[in-house]
């Protein structure tokens, strides 16, 4: 199961009932913080999810509304005990950026590492998850991620019992491993049912829709996507800035087969951005405006 947190849903600057952008993402006993704008310990701390869990910080890009807020949350999280390791991941430039931020959050009771990501890398997230990334086009070096929870396959115990294997080895069999047993080898794959799908969340802001996000997406249980303008009329704007629409936000999330959308990161123009929810549901009918705090939890399905 994969536990859903969106702590705000604007953009460019946090408003009185409105914070900026980010999300929490719950596996197991570990936490992933997409993007950490100011004041994001605050929308986090309404949440009641632990801080001392957050063991992965993934930065879009570093325009201080998606990473201002990490000296504040790293000292956050030091003041809940954790000595752990924490990894920040991001695009080329993170590194640096994360440095000058950490002038004022210079000691911490754990380790900071900085990973910077290229376009098209993968890598290792807690509790055997894996992440991917594509760059986006922006002002700045920008990433969309993909999160992918694996399904075991069905272990079929008859199967075993019928070929005499012990229960004891059983397990074996299920982390994917032969065993020997009545003179003969036993594989895995002889006690396993077919592939079962995974569930799988996309963070995708601060970019025009392109095809590779269109790839990077595809499938998706939940994409979280942005929507800077709510209005149509804003689709030049949309362009220049570099941004998009709620259309087009719908529009990729189409395109792409994804199963769940959520708009997020609205422009502090859209004052009532559900009042554009006719925009993308012309589009992807189960479309979503996002609400800060708003939470869902991802299972697998029951096959």
């Amino acid at each position: 199961m994969i536990d859903i947190a969106l702590l705000g849903t604007g953009g460019m600057m946090p408003l009185p009932r409105r914070w900026l952008s980010s999300l929490l993402v719950r596996v197991g006993g570990d936490v992933i913080l997409f993007d950490c704008g100011e004041g994001t310990q605050v929308a986090w701390r309404a949440t009641g999810w632990s801080f001392r869990r957050l063991s992965t910080i993934c930065i879009s890009h570093t325009h201080s509304d998606h990473i201002a807020g990490l000296p504040g949350l790293l000292h956050t999280v030091a003041n809940t005990g954790r000595t752990e390791l924490i990894t920040i991941f991001g695009p080329v430039g993170l590194a640096e950026v994360v440095q000058g931020l950490r002038v004022i959050a210079p000691q911490l009771p754990f380790a900071v590492e900085v990973r910077e990501l290229a376009s098209g890398d993968t890598f290792p997230l807690p509790e055997g998850m894996r992440g991917a990334c594509v760059a986006g086009e922006h002002a700045l070096p920008v990433l969309a991620y993909r999160l992918d929870l694996a399904r075991k396959r069905r272990f079929l115990a008859d199967r075993a019992r019928a070929l005499g294997i012990p229960t004891n080895a059983w397990r074996t069999l299920q982390d994917g491993q032969s065993v020997s047993t009545g003179g003969r080898l036993i594989e895995a794959d002889e006690v396993m049912g077919p592939p079962r799908p995974g569930i799988s969340v996309a963070y995708v802001t601060d970019t025009r829709p392109t095809p590779a996000i269109a790839n990077l997406i595809s499938g998706v249980t939940l994409l979280v996507c942005e929507g800077t303008y709510g209005d149509d009329a804003h689709a030049d704007k949309a362009v220049r800035n570099q941004h998009m629409t709620f259309r087009e936000a719908a529009t990729l999330a189409h395109q792409a087969g994804v199963q769940q959308l959520w708009i997020t990161h609205f422009s502090p123009g859209v004052d009532n951005p559900q009042a554009f929810t006719s925009n993308a549901r012309d589009v992807f009918p189960g479309a979503i405006i996002g609400r800060d705090g708003m939470t869902a939890s991802l299972t697998f399905d029951s096959r």
